[in-house]
């Protein structure tokens, strides 16, 4: 008995040795080498625009330049206020000033108050004798029609910052305000020094057609404008050049008495009307190229005393004086202009925004029913473009 007892304990305990065996021990799990995380960049900061500047913020496509400025964008875009005023005419208002650009142009809003949309530029008017006169101010002593106009706004930019202090002093490094006041009143525009050149955005209300006169000033005085330029008084300021378009005075046309194969501009009557002015009032103080007739002066002659024919035939510029496209509408006192134009131009006379890092200051003044006389920013403002 004490035999098998042996016997079964054997049995047992080789049969546990066995089943040890064929288990195999539990192992732990594999130790796999990972990599240490990534070190994760700040989060860029929000972009904001120098204090004071005017922002252009992108967008995907051009506002339509009409005067309307009824686009999205133009609501959530930023403004600046630049105060206009001082010593040329009284008149003072505040400009608010917006900007967006695309992948090629720039695009401004401008808008300020005034009380009056003047558009009766010195229009021709039929005489009780029979005659045609220009309806001028009687106080003008030659280029400072400040009671018969038109309504305007100009900006002038540093091209190539050539301008010195201009950052600090705007337009004012080209007024020279207290020369020959008895032959130019207000006097004249031009640079301090050589190679000081300004691009000028001159917008006129009754005088443009659906663009900015883009004009420039450079160091012409004006004793060598007058002398050099068959009398012109302008000065240092000049047009960008162009090919046609544009406009001129409604003058009739006479033989030249130098040279009767030509004619020359007979200053005695009007040579132009259109079945699209009010000939009771004159509006709307212009007329279309595209819809001009000639009139004879046996027309003249019938038409009744009181007639009104406006004074200006335009059209749109073609060539580099017109590469500033625009719109713009009066209502309630207040002028909206959208304006526009490519950032480069390849013009030596624009000021060009191919640096989009780069802050480009300018001057603003505006014109109220006047030809000289104008409220002006004091100092300068400055555009930068948000990156995109």
């Amino acid at each position: 008995m004490k035999k098998l007892f042996i016997l079964v304990s054997l049995l047992v305990l080789a049969s546990m040795v066995l089943s040890a065996c064929g288990t195999p021990a539990p192992t732990e799990p594999p130790v796999v080498a990972t990599e240490p995380p990534a070190p994760t960049e700040p989060p860029m900061p929000a972009w904001e625009a120098p204090a004071g500047a005017l922002a252009a913020f992108p967008v995907d496509a051009a506002p339509t330049l009409d005067g309307v400025a009824d686009e999205a964008f133009w609501a959530d875009t930023e403004e600046i206020v630049v105060d206009v005023d001082g010593g040329f005419g009284g008149f003072e208002t505040k400009v608010h000033l917006k900007a967006v650009y695309t992948a090629d142009s720039v695009y401004f809003l401008a808008t300020y108050e005034d009380p009056t949309e003047s558009w009766y530029r010195y229009p021709w008017i039929k005489q009780e004798d029979g005659t045609w006169k220009q309806d001028k101010d009687p106080n003008d002593k030659g280029g400072d029609n400040n009671l018969h106009y038109e309504d305007k706004m100009a900006f002038i930019w540093p091209i190539n910052n050539s301008i010195a202090k201009f950052e600090t002093k705007g337009c004012y490094t080209a007024c020279h305000a207290d020369q020959n006041p008895d032959v130019k009143p207000y006097g004249n525009k031009y640079t301090a020094k050589e190679g000081e050149l300004g691009d000028i955005w001159h917008w006129k209300s009754v005088r443009n057609l659906n663009q900015i006169d883009d004009q420039y000033v450079d160091w012409t005085t004006f004793e060598a404008r007058v002398a050099a330029d068959n009398g012109n008084k302008e000065a240092g300021r000049k047009a960008d050049p162009k090919e046609s378009g544009g406009y001129s005075d409604n003058y009739a046309s006479m033989p030249d008495p130098a040279d009767a194969t030509k004619t020359v501009a007979d200053h005695s009557m009007p040579g132009f009307t259109s079945p699209s002015i009010d000939t009771t009032t004159g509006a709307p103080g212009y007329i279309l190229a595209s819809e001009k007739v000639a009139v004879t002066k046996e027309e003249l002659d019938a038409m009744p005393a009181g007639t009104i024919i406006p004074g200006i035939v335009k059209s749109e510029i073609v060539g580099d004086r017109g590469n500033i496209s625009a719109g713009w509408v009066w209502a309630d006192g207040m002028w909206t202009i959208e304006f526009g134009r490519l950032l480069d131009t390849a013009s030596e006379f624009d000021v060009e925004f191919t640096d989009l890092t780069a802050s480009y200051y300018f001057g603003v003044a505006v014109f109220e029913n006047a030809q000289v006389r104008h409220a002006t920013e004091t100092g300068a403002s400055f555009l930068v473009f948000m990156p995109r």
